[in-house]
């Protein structure tokens, strides 16, 4: 079977900054992997390159085999890839439902014939929407929504489109310690044939909901494993500790 994601040689620079620089990863169907490192370590720019929102300086890009490295996003969104985003993104005029509904609508052959009332979440989407604790919530408007509904409701949304690889960057940013604690519980119940890829700062988050964690460190990769190997890793502490140069 195809890994869910591939990367050979991943990288971007901006000038003579190289914010990604050669970096090789393998992600297998249905692993959960967390992407840590500090602020400034290339984690939100990885996904940028993965999702096609910035395009490659050079490297590869393979979503579940397919070479998806010169793709726009769209396209490789049909390959099955979704995501969440470290700002919320949602319509805050809309309802939690109409919201859900329009994230479902984006892959399908109705997405440019927006004539009409929006559809009822039916099928993935209400799936989505009771799987993320909102299944209550569908009339409500986003704008009348906590923070940590939000959050919940743009997991819905990435999850609406039945994607088979989710990349979530910073999930839990700006979230209440009862609202992580809701966050952690949903992210474990998502199911187990779903590859996910976490971005997280929070160490002790992150490091209960995953199988095998990679440090990027100045756009690197520094050290790939398993969340005690991680843990333990003398780089990786020297990183987190701020004595790495």
């Amino acid at each position: 079977m195809s890994a869910a994601l591939r990367l050979a040689g991943v990288s971007r620079r901006f000038g003579a900054l190289a914010a990604v620089d050669g970096v090789d990863l393998e992600i297998a169907p249905g692993e959960r992997r967390a992407i840590i490192g500090p602020n400034g370590a290339g984690k939100t720019t990885l996904f940028n390159l993965v999702t096609g929102e910035l395009p490659l300086s050079s490297g590869r890009v393979e979503i579940f085999g397919e070479d998806a490295s010169r793709l726009p996003p769209h396209r490789r969104a049909a390959l099955g890839l979704g995501r969440t985003y470290q700002i919320t993104n949602v319509f805050p005029g809309l309802t939690v439902a109409e919201n859900v509904a329009l994230a479902a609508l984006g892959l399908s052959a109705r997405k440019y014939d927006m004539a009409g009332a929006m559809p009822a979440p039916s099928g993935a989407a209400a799936e989505a929407l009771e799987l993320c604790g909102l299944g209550t919530r569908e009339d409500a408007l986003c704008k009348h929504l906590s923070y940590g509904e939000q959050r919940q409701l743009e997991l819905a949304m990435a999850l609406a489109s039945e994607p088979k690889l989710l990349l979530l960057d910073e999930p839990a940013a700006g979230l209440s310690a009862s609202e992580r604690l809701v966050l952690v519980r949903l992210i474990a119940a998502l199911p187990r044939h779903l590859s996910v890829v976490i971005i997280e700062h929070d160490m002790d988050l992150v490091l209960s909901l995953v199988d095998s964690v990679t440090c990027l460190h100045y756009g690197q990769v520094v050290a790939t494993g398993a969340p005690g190997e991680i843990r333990e890793h003398p780089l990786v502490q020297e990183i987190y500790l701020g004595t790495a140069h």
